[in-house]
């Protein structure tokens, strides 16, 4: 059943196809994590300021993670209409949700403004971010995926995934500049919103990319061949592959909650802990950030020549040990220290990461490849990534000590490492024979 419209099945060379799937997810995540650093540095002060700073904090993280809480959603409709009408169209209509509720937030009056109405529409918006967000990450990774070669599927389809920490870089950099040119009382009261309303510009550009490039080889193969497309391709995902939902599920549990704890649960550790300078927080997350976006493919290059289970179970376990010294290292208020820890745990991270998007993709049909692969990756984060941060400043908040955050990111970490050991390995598979 060949689509009509034969000019979006024109091939595209795949370094496009990388350079298209990598602006675009480093555009959504630069919104995703814009709001990550806010909710750490300035929300508590702008939408919850009649609380104590850590209970502040901690209510400015609970609209965080409902960002993480639409995900699936996200990723089950835009599976469903992913693999019924294609790729590249859901992830357009991803990129276009997600800059209109990032810049909708730069123009948002504060509590101070119109009370209890405004951290409301904060969690409105949140919520879109976290469904537009819950479909992009399964397009862009099969998007490439599925154009580019069994030999070299995990270097290539790791590219959008260092989107996430250029995203991040991006945003942790924007972030950095107004907080090091203004004053706080200026950042405070309006320079905040100039990252947040440059989502329009950007969204553009990513838009006028994405749209240059075809649809998925393999997904018009399959359109080709079928008599028609899944009618529910979620019910399909859960009868025929629930082993791989939790293989899935399971690599993904150490690799999303570390990541919130080092990127976003850090700031306010590095702030209110070691007592650092918010300029200096976000420089370390910058530095750490610029070396995990080359660790990521050349750790997925990796899991093509050696396979993506010792690689990623070496991260799991490797970070699972090194969350012990993190914090330490963390809390000196040395910052070539502090600098190193999220260096460090970052390219642990990285080992993970960077297999990440094929050994998932290689776990699923073409035809039920979209709304697998997003599930899998999607669901997790409701108990994993949306919630580390709170778990983390309720433990120490309880505690006084980081001794047990460490020990919760070291046995998610784990079960992300024994998951990787248990699954079967995928390398060089060819995504055609997986039925």
């Amino acid at each position: 059943m060949a689509n009509p419209q034969t000019a979006e099945w024109t091939p595209t060379p795949l370094r496009r196809v990388v350079m298209a799937s990598l602006i675009g997810t480093t555009i959504e995540w630069y919104d995703f994590f814009l709001y990550g650093a806010a909710a750490a540095l300035i929300f508590n002060k702008l939408f919850f300021p009649d609380y104590d700073p850590w209970v502040g904090t901690l209510l400015a993280f609970a609209t965080y993670a409902l960002g993480f809480v639409a995900r699936p959603v996200g990723g089950i409709v835009f599976g469903h209409y992913g693999d019924r009408i294609g790729r590249k169209r859901l992830l357009m209509l991803s990129l276009v949700l997600m800059g209109a509720a990032t810049a909708l937030i730069g123009l948002l009056p504060t509590y101070g403004r119109i009370g209890i109405a405004a951290p409301l529409l904060l969690i409105l918006l949140r919520l879109v971010q976290g469904f537009a967000v819950g479909g992009e990450w399964g397009g862009a990774v099969l998007l490439v995926a599925e154009h580019g070669d069994a030999k070299r599927r995990g270097f290539w389809a790791s590219w959008p995934q260092a989107g996430v920490p250029a995203g991040n870089l991006l945003a942790a950099g924007v972030l950095a500049i107004l907080a090091s040119t203004l004053s706080d009382a200026d950042f405070l009261a309006w320079g905040w919103r100039i990252p947040f309303l440059l989502s329009v510009v950007l969204v553009a550009i990513g838009w006028w990319i994405r749209n240059r490039v075809a649809e998925s080889p393999a997904f018009r193969a399959v359109l080709e061949e079928a008599e028609a497309p899944p009618k529910a391709p979620a019910l399909d995902v859960l009868r025929e592959r629930p082993r791989a939902l939790l293989t899935g599920a399971g690599l993904r549990l150490g690799e999303n909650i570390s990541y919130y704890i080092i990127t976003a649960f850090s700031l306010t550790w590095m702030t209110e802990v070691a007592k650092l300078t918010r300029s200096q927080a976000l420089d370390a997350i910058l530095i750490g950030g610029a070396v995990h976006f080359f660790a990521i493919p050349l750790l997925a290059r990796l899991s093509d020549r050696i396979g993506r289970r010792p690689v990623y179970a070496f991260g799991g376990f490797g970070l699972a040990l090194f969350s012990f010294l993190f914090f330490n290292m963390l809390g000196s208020g040395d910052m070539a220290l502090t600098v190193a820890a999220i260096t460090i745990a970052l390219v642990l991270h990285g080992a993970m990461y960077g297999p990440q998007a094929a050994f998932i993709a290689e776990l699923f049909p073409t035809r039920i490849r979209y709304s697998g692969a997003s599930i899998a990756y999607q669901l997790t984060s409701i108990v994993a990534g949306s919630l580390a941060p709170l778990i983390a400043i309720y433990l120490y908040k309880e505690t006084g000590s980081a001794t047990p955050v460490a020990i919760y990111v070291a046995a998610a970490c784990l079960v992300s490492g024994v998951t990787a050991l248990l699954a079967r390995e995928t390398k060089g598979i060819d995504l055609a024979s997986i039925r």
